[in-house]
């Protein structure tokens, strides 16, 4: 997949991301590799059963923070399960691992969950972080079928202009889109840059979160709060 960034970061390769330097370690900071991350994250996946197809990682130019985006072997149409990963040498951002999905046409990035190891880069998490990586890994296997049974009501629930224009609204308020991204979301509801289907939940979905390319990443709790909305709004259209 095509990772969009949106904070000046750029597209890196695995080796690339080995090449980079990590601060050095002192009494109360302890950095961790990106590579290591991925490693772990990587190593916890497999053991839990679950196949990494594709990954896609970016940098800031300073090589100070990451992010990332672990596609795994899915037998869904039209989207895959993806896992979201972000880590900082400038104590910016935690170690962050989160679960959501890519719709396939356009690397359309959302989260239904978003996990944080709030423990401080100190010493004790460098022993820690492979028990504390396996602990927000576990659960994905019921997160993969609950997000399933999720993106199939999407679908399978139509919607008119009307409820479109309340949902649309409704993200204003619950600050996921700005007032700039509201004509955004409304274009691609009514004219759509890619092949959504018809007038459901899933393309008003998909129409919101190509509006935030490029975001989603950085504050993947964004798209958990857009799921609590299109699930109000399959809700209310029943």
């Amino acid at each position: 997949m095509t990772l969009m960034l949106h904070a000046g970061a750029s597209p890196i390769d695995y080796d690339g991301l080995r090449t980079l330097t990590t601060p050095e370690a002192t009494s109360t900071h302890v950095p961790v590799p990106h590579f290591r991350l991925v490693d772990l994250v990587t190593y916890s996946l497999g053991y839990c059963g679950h196949e990494v197809v594709d990954r896609a990682f970016g940098v800031t130019p300073d090589g100070m923070r990451f992010f990332g985006v672990l596609t795994l072997l899915s037998p869904y149409t039209g989207y895959a399960d993806v896992v979201g990963l972000r880590n900082s040498h400038d104590k910016s951002l935690p170690v962050g691992v989160s679960f959501g999905s890519s719709c396939f046409v356009c690397d359309n990035l959302a989260f239904v969950g978003d996990s944080v190891i709030k423990t401080k880069h100190s010493a004790k998490l460098k022993t820690r972080l492979p028990g504390l990586i396996g602990e927000l890994i576990e659960p994905i296997a019921d997160q993969r079928e609950s997000q399933h049974r999720k993106l199939l009501t999407y679908q399978k629930t139509e919607l008119s202009d009307d409820d479109a224009d309340r949902a649309i609204m409704k993200m204003y308020r619950e600050d996921i889109i700005n007032v700039t991204r509201i004509a955004d979301v409304l274009g691609q509801w009514e004219r759509p840059t890619h092949d959504w289907g018809d007038k459901t939940a899933w393309r008003l979905f998909n129409a919101t979160t190509f509006a935030l390319t490029g975001k989603v990443l950085e504050k993947p709790a964004v798209t958990t709060k857009l799921h609590q909305v299109i699930d109000g709004v399959c809700e209310w259209v029943q």
